[in-house]
């Protein structure tokens, strides 16, 4: 796993680890985020806000999430599949 992507990892959970899981869909996520939509995931020269992720990655995850771990799996899976990182 590159740095970047672990660094991002440790981020994802950090923030959406608060969330009442399930989760039904990315609204049920903004309650868990210190900064709302606009909370911002930095590493290496990545810089993305969670508004930016939601937008690109729709079509990339499978609501319900039962927990964080699969959020973050996908929420990775995606952006390394938009080549995002």
């Amino acid at each position: 796993m590159t740095d970047v992507k672990a660094e991002l990892r440790e981020q994802f959970m950090d923030a959406f680890g608060g969330a009442d899981y399930p989760v039904e869909n990315q609204m049920d996520l903004v309650p868990a985020l210190p900064n709302g939509p606009g909370t911002k995931f930095e590493a290496g020269d990545v810089s993305l806000t969670a508004m930016e992720m939601a937008a690109k990655l729709g079509s990339e995850q499978e609501f319900p999430y039962d927990d964080v771990e699969s959020l973050v799996d996908d929420i990775l899976e995606g952006l390394e599949a938009k080549g995002m990182i």
